[in-house]
């Protein structure tokens, strides 16, 4: 599912934002599937936002 949401064309904001939700709701903080993936949210946010 994350990655449906992360792989839209021209992804917004509001794309990240439910991907980030989506990671919260369904694996603990201390997972280390749930940094893995909040690293590469936030470089994907700092691609979309350097366009």
């Amino acid at each position: 599912m994350f990655r449906e949401i992360v792989n839209t064309p021209n992804p917004t904001e509001e794309t990240f934002d439910k991907a980030e939700e989506l990671l919260e709701t369904e694996l603990r903080d201390e997972s280390p599937l749930r940094h893995r993936l909040s690293v590469e949210l936030d470089e994907l946010r700092s691609l979309a936002a350097a366009k």
